[in-house]
């Protein structure tokens, strides 16, 4: 059984990673000539870092990345106050990351490498012809034979497209710019600097290498004239001045659009990531998000390409993970909302309200808990002695293995029943309940330490 993985980006890279692991066959193709070498996303959350570390390819990302430790929000040109992120919590023991998405790749490609796995480039997708056993993509450079296909090409997915899958939406910022440029400035590094005056917004991150990002709307801007126009925006919000042109690493101008898929998978096609879903770059949710879909496909399409499970298990994809796109489409909606002040009244509630509000403790806990999805689970109730089935189990889930894990009373029999169904179970001791954690970290079974009762879910849960 072979997995066709399209598009090289985090999250399709990770989707294949994380089906190596699980001894899954897998090619990787992509459209473009070679690896991306500018930023595009920049923010790893800690759930983002943790999906890393699972499937080895973390790496020294942490020591060369630049931690975030405020947001520094300043109105009408006078500082407002901060919000304190990348503090310890119960939670949260990770800080958050700015760290350039080309890095994040490429530690990605080395572990994949590693696997026995190379990205073929220059191989874009023209169409995709599913049939009872299996699908065939045809490329510009010829047809590829798979048994399933996870398109991870992106907000233009051209295997969404060819599936024939809606991407209804709606647009949220006519016009956005960004650019990466080179310099010193003073402003702190370990703080994301936002500054609001009316309607008018720019925000200034500091990246590796002295490199700081800048971002503004800015309605009709042409590409080339991004530079000019971020650098009179950075004298007149900040304060700053950017010295000459050739300082500029990279410029882009963007829309910022709310679109998810109306379907996840057709047939042996499935869709991750920005595939699948895009939303506001406010919250640097976009490639953690895209991870999270990764890890948590890559473990039920390796049980069913194997045969070791029913394709019924793929649709819990969906069920899990539809869900969490939504509620990160309506926060980064809202947060967009909020920062640019869509009215005069709007813009006073958020001066005057809102951004005070936000520097409380209380608020500031519950802020950077939800913006390191570490929050997410997947329970379908509140109610029950935790963990609950679906619940991360931060044990499990902060570790340097993508597998499966069993934690039981010694018994060579019950650990062999979890390995003959599942493949290779790490199993750990345990007294009391036994727990199954999926390898996303995530709960699939507690109950008591006995064959039968395993042996039943087991069975539920792989369709068998």
């Amino acid at each position: 059984m072979v997995v066709a993985v399209v598009g090289a980006g985090p999250t399709g890279l990770a989707t294949a990673c994380a089906l190596r692991a699980l001894g899954t066959a897998v090619r990787v193709v992509d459209a473009a000539q070679g690896p991306a070498t500018t930023s595009r996303a920049l923010g790893l959350q800690p759930r983002g870092s943790e999906v890393l570390e699972r499937l080895g390819a973390l790496g020294d990302l942490p020591a060369r990345s630049v931690g975030i430790r405020r947001v520094v929000v300043h109105v009408g040109g006078r500082r407002s106050g901060e919000v304190r992120v990348g503090r310890p919590t119960a939670l949260v023991r990770r800080p958050g990351l700015l760290v350039s998405q080309a890095e994040v790749e490429a530690g990605l490609r080395t572990r994949l490498a590693a696997l026995g796995v190379y990205v073929e480039w220059g191989t874009a997708v023209t169409g995709v012809t599913q049939g009872d056993h299996g699908v065939v993509l045809s490329t510009v450079a010829g047809p590829v034979d798979a048994d399933w296909v996870v398109g991870c090409d992106g907000a233009h997915s051209a295997v969404r497209k060819a599936a024939g899958i809606g991407f209804p939406g709606v647009p949220l910022v006519e016009n956005f710019v960004l650019g990466d440029v080179r310099a010193e400035l003073p402003l702190p590094r370990d703080a994301v600097g936002v500054w609001v005056r009316g309607a008018e917004m720019f925000s200034a991150f500091p990246l590796p290498g002295g490199v700081w990002r800048f971002m503004a709307p800015a309605p009709g801007t042409a590409v080339e004239d991004v530079p000019e126009f971020l650098t009179r925006a950075a004298l007149r919000h900040a304060g700053v001045r950017v010295r000459t042109r050739h300082d500029w690493v990279w410029v882009s101008t963007f829309r910022i659009h709310r679109r998810l898929a109306e379907t996840y998978r057709r047939g042996r096609v499935l869709l991750a990531g920005d595939a699948a879903h895009i939303h506001s770059p406010f919250g640097g949710q976009g490639m953690n998000t895209g991870l999270g879909d990764a890890e948590n496909l890559a473990w039920r399409l390796a049980l069913v390409a194997s045969g070791r499970a029913g394709d019924r298990l793929l649709d819990g994809y969906q069920a899990e993970r539809r869900p969490v796109a939504e509620e990160v489409l309506g926060a980064t909606s809202g947060l967009t909302g909020l920062v640019l002040g869509e009215s005069p009244v709007a813009r006073l509630v958020r001066d005057r309200v809102l951004f005070p509000l936000m520097t409380l403790p209380v608020a500031e806990k519950v802020i950077w808990e939800r913006a390191s999805q570490l929050r997410t689970g997947y329970a379908r109730s509140p109610l029950g002695r935790r963990p609950r089935v679906g619940d991360r189990v931060p044990r499990f889930a902060a570790t340097d293995r993508f597998g499966w894990t069993l934690a039981a009373p010694r018994s060579d029999t019950f650990a062999g029943l979890a390995r003959g169904a599942l493949g290779d179970v790490r199993h750990v001791h345990r007294d009391g309940d036994a727990l199954l954690v999926r390898p996303d970290g995530h709960l699939a079974w507690r109950g008591e330490p006995e064959p039968d009762a395993l042996r039943r879910a087991l069975a539920v849960m792989l369709d068998r």
